[in-house]
């Protein structure tokens, strides 16, 4: 029997049908704002771009004045299948018309359904959400060293990563990272980090040698290094820490933040290299432009992260779970994997082509629809000026570095955007080239 209430309770307490948004709040919705407002109201950790983008579709992004830009940035290697996707769209309306959030006292159905399709599609039996790659490098390396310290003993602690890595912004990603100019300032750093160069067998094996290896617990690499230069992690190193890890009761741990996800061709990249990973890490992608992140490893490590152990209040959020789920089962099929391959060498015909006529990359390199564009040497130092010439091109691109263009376009962007967005891109390379020549 429902007990009673006081009337005059129950008149304070609005009932759900009475509910509406107050229209002085959605008059502040819709304020007119503009990229100065970015400097006077935002903590100053970005420099964006002197244009506001509104609006997007597909491969193509308008600002507040209306004009249009091809996007070969996908937001950093994020909107993997372009902005606005209708399977995308359709997952979010219905989700949020069903239920938005649960805490992890409660499991929901669209995060079992994904981590039902990540353990069906790859080598893993169990999967961790959280909200950003960051914190699934972040509970990758806190996994390692707790299974390390309960199976092997707490003198198991060393980590091995590779300089120029990038692996998040948290305190122990940066430091895994292994770039000082994302750590200095924030005081004493996460000891028992060790960097190799990327690519180097000989480094790699000496690392284990030292102590004869029995101290580490994990190495972490990306397959491909992409903030480092776009720089592919070749079949013998790869396989050499494959061997190593293996053969001295460490963990492997393959970021594939930004490599997963369809983006070189593959589900996830290690599928390609002739390895499998102890733990994989995913984010960007995965969501599309919805904000999840993932950890995938085994039952046996798993079991390690016992009930309270480590934590998150947003991972694994129904409308997250359920977009994620639309872009894993778009991007998983033959159609849109192959269409990468093939996309690779159309973008790589075209720069070379571009590269005949103008001579400014030293290398083209990456897999996928994940390249990279090397500066050649009177053009060293250059990319954040090629970048800033592609916008006002009306051309989004990134860089890997100063000596390094980076694209990272939609993985089902069109063949016309593909060419308009290159000829965009050479009339930026003339730009920015010619003008500091």
């Amino acid at each position: 029997m429902t007990p009673p209430v006081d009337p005059a309770i129950a008149r304070a307490v609005p009932s759900a049908a009475t509910r509406s948004d107050p229209a002085p709040a959605a008059a502040a919705a819709k304020a007119p704002v503009t990229r100065a407002d970015f400097d006077r109201l935002m903590v100053p950790c970005y420099a964006p771009a002197p244009f506001v983008p509104v609006r997007g579709e597909g491969s193509r992004v308008w600002d507040q004045q209306g004009r249009m830009y091809i996007d070969f940035a996908s937001g950093v290697a994020v909107t993997a299948l372009g902005h606005c996707h209708p399977a995308m769209v359709r997952a979010l309306d219905e989700q949020a018309r069903t239920l938005w959030h649960v805490s992890n006292w409660f499991t929901n159905e669209p995060a079992l359904r994904l981590a039902q399709r990540l353990v069906g599609a790859t080598f893993a039996e169990r999967v961790f959400f959280c909200n950003s790659g960051a914190e699934a490098n972040e509970a990758a390396l806190k996994l390692a060293r707790r299974y390390a310290h309960d199976r092997h003993g707490p003198h198991k602690v060393r980590v091995i990563s590779t300089l120029n890595a990038f692996h998040g912004r948290t305190l122990f990603t940066v430091t895994a990272g292994g770039q000082a100019k994302y750590s200095q300032g924030f005081g004493p750093s996460p000891a028992g980090i060790t960097h190799i160069p990327y690519n180097d067998v000989a480094a790699l094996e000496a690392a284990f040698r030292d102590e004869g290896g029995d101290d580490i617990c994990a190495v972490i690499l990306e397959p491909m290094q992409g903030e480092g230069g776009m720089t592919p992690g070749t079949p013998a190193f790869l396989q050499a820490a494959r061997r190593l890890c293996s053969g001295h009761r460490a963990l492997l741990i393959l970021d594939e933040i930004q490599s997963g996800m369809g983006r070189t061709g593959a589900l996830f990249s290690y599928m390609q290299k002739g390895i499998v990973p102890d733990i994989l890490t995913t984010a960007k992608g995965l969501g599309g432009g919805f904000p999840i992140g993932a950890m995938l490893t085994t039952d046996e490590i798993a079991s390690v992260f016992s009930v309270g152990v480590h934590g998150t209040t947003y991972g694994g959020n129904p409308l997250a779970c359920a977009v994620a789920g639309a872009v894993f089962d778009a991007i998983n099929t033959i159609e849109v994997l192959d269409g990468v391959k093939a996309r690779h060498a159309l973008f790589v015909e075209g720069l070379k082509a571009i590269n005949v006529r103008r001579r400014v990359f030293r290398d083209i390199r990456g897999e996928g629809v994940w390249i990279g564009c090397e500066l050649d040497d009177p053009w060293r130092g250059k990319a954040f000026a090629v970048m800033q010439a592609a916008s006002d091109a009306g051309l989004l691109v990134l860089m890997a570095g100063p000596d390094v263009v980076r694209l990272a376009p939609s993985l089902v962007i069109s063949l016309d955007e593909i060419l308009e967005g290159l000829a965009r891109l050479e009339t930026a390379l003339r730009r920015a080239l010619d003008q500091g020549s």
